[in-house]
């Protein structure tokens, strides 16, 4: 599923407190005055299908597909939240990056959050420079006969990557500053690689998936695991690579 779509969003677990889904890579969570011209967005369109109001409790970058939280009332909300800001929620994505990433590892990579010339216009200069960790596991490998580069062989990997904080563009900025940027990031990846993957396996997106998200249930404190699927195109670009094993992992 796309974001120009208007079917509604995958549920992947609703009760009386909260509802979990499944977000398409190029909607927003919410309006925003970057995109001043989209008409959709998670929030409104979870908020319809469950015919009441829904509380963003964190955030999924616009190209970013998978698993995203809604409260259903704000009391829940403000526990969600809090359980965010404390790093006890557990996430893992997927993402396909450029080059042979090591077995595994951490980056351990403060990043400053610099005003954003339109959505931050009342914000003049970045704030100090936050703490932010990322660990990572290499779980496949590939090496392609094309020369989208100087080299006549190119790599690529599949990495499972687990946030310990949740900072803008956190992996983005990780990975590239690892030196494995992710596929189909306009902003901190190579345009080069992400002009052979729209060719070659007509994927436009950024290659990153929230794939699983663990939290404490607020109001029973059970341990609640959801699991997000990969799009048809994330899917298919594994299955190019010979990762599909990887697909429903």
């Amino acid at each position: 599923m796309t974001a120009t779509e208007t079917s509604p969003l995958p549920v992947l677990y609703r009760d009386e407190y909260l509802v979990a889904v499944n977000k398409p890579s190029g909607l927003l969570v919410h309006r925003s005055p970057i995109d001043r011209h989209e008409t959709r967005f998670a929030l409104q369109t979870v908020r319809d299908q469950v015919g009441q109001h829904v509380y963003p409790v964190h955030r999924l970058d616009k190209p970013t597909s998978g698993v995203l939280l809604f409260a259903l009332d704000p009391v829940t909300a403000r526990a969600l939240s809090a359980q965010f800001v404390a790093h006890s929620v557990a996430k893992q994505y997927l993402a396909v990056v450029r080059g042979w990433c090591p077995e595994s590892g951490s980056v351990d990579h403060a990043l400053r959050d610099k005003p954003d010339p339109v959505a931050d216009r009342d914000r003049r200069e970045a704030r100090p420079a936050q703490s932010a960790t990322t660990h990572y596991q290499c779980l496949a490998r590939a090496e392609i006969p094309v020369a989208v580069e100087r080299y006549p062989q190119t790599r690529y990997s599949l990495v499972r990557l687990e946030p310990v904080q949740g900072r803008r563009h956190q992996l983005r900025r990780h990975m590239k500053h690892l030196g494995y940027p992710i596929i189909g990031d306009a902003k901190y990846g190579k345009g080069v690689h992400n002009r052979y993957f729209q060719r070659a396996y007509r994927c436009s997106r950024l290659l990153l998936h929230c794939r699983r998200m663990s939290v404490i249930h607020p109001d029973t404190g059970r341990a609640m695991d959801f699991q997000a699927e990969l799009d048809d195109v994330f899917a298919g670009v594994l299955q190019a690579l010979g990762w599909s094993e990887y697909e429903h992992d």
